[in-house]
């Protein structure tokens, strides 16, 4: 697809904005076109918490492609340095990038009275409303894997294995692959209770179901996904896995997942 028309999605904090002003105006040099509605590329500027509000706000949209530009702190998911923009947009003018595309989990939310559907990019967090003891049995393809016990349960894709799920002590999964981690959040290992203590990764082609125990003080349920928080009452079942469409991602034709991980994480 070509690139001609691109809408700009700014946090709002005076370095983001100014960069934005700056890269509007680089954009428009080379032929782009600024547009609220209808983008073939969709900007963020900012840090990882704008490309995933880009993202809501965009539906998880698999006919546009996103990048991000840092002006926050870690900038994981931002891929272009607030000071290389001028080359970036040089870059995407001449063609020399590529595409990536990243996986999109799917979580559907059973109640007794409703069905809720969210999408997510980087991770599902499960735990009881009241942040007590969550107990919640868990299966892949209806296959009984664990009745869990303690604080949460993360389940992350290949991308978010490097947010929450890392510092759980989890994973990193290479981010082109397109997986779940279940990831227990302080689990309960006892004469009473026995759980995984480490993440279980699964295919993209398996279903993670969950289904609270039938009393009251377990089917209330607090969700995050993404860092976006909400609490839902009389859960019965929840279903999660990779769904169909991608998030396609411009890269730069030097990306390379690992040397991030060591620019990122490591930094050395």
């Amino acid at each position: 697809m070509e690139i001609k028309k691109i809408k700009l999605f700014v946090n709002n904090n005076e370095k983001s904005k100014i960069v934005a002003n700056d890269l509007e105006l680089e954009l428009k040099k080379y032929g782009f076109k600024i547009v609220d509605d209808n983008p073939d590329l969709a900007i963020s500027i900012g840090g990882d918490g704008s490309f995933l509000k880009t993202l809501r706000e965009t539906n998880f949209n698999d006919n546009i492609y996103y990048i991000g530009v840092n002006s926050g702190t870690l900038g994981f998911l931002q891929e272009i340095d607030i000071n290389n923009y001028s080359d970036f947009v040089k870059r995407l003018s001449s063609g020399n990038y590529r595409i990536e595309e990243l996986a999109v989990q799917e979580t559907k939310i059973i109640t007794e009275d409703e069905i809720y559907t969210y999408n997510s990019l980087n991770e599902l967090v499960v735990r009881n409303k009241h942040f007590k003891t969550l107990r919640l049995p868990i299966y892949v393809d209806k296959e009984y894997l664990e009745e869990f016990a303690g604080d949460g349960v993360l389940i992350s894709t290949s991308t978010g294995s490097t947010a929450y799920n890392m510092s759980l002590g989890g994973s990193i999964v290479y981010n082109s692959l397109k997986t779940l981690s279940i990831t227990p959040i302080a689990p309960l290992n006892n004469r009473v209770f026995s759980t995984l203590i480490n993440s279980v990764v699964v295919p993209n082609d398996k279903v993670i179901t969950m289904t609270p125990l039938d009393n009251p003080k377990y089917k209330n349920l607090f969700f995050m996904f993404d860092g976006v928080d909400i609490e839902i009452d009389n859960v019965i079942k929840v279903e999660t896995k990779v769904c169909e469409k991608t998030i396609k991602c411009i890269r730069m034709n030097d990306y390379h997942f690992i040397k991030l991980v060591n620019n990122k994480i490591i930094g050395k």
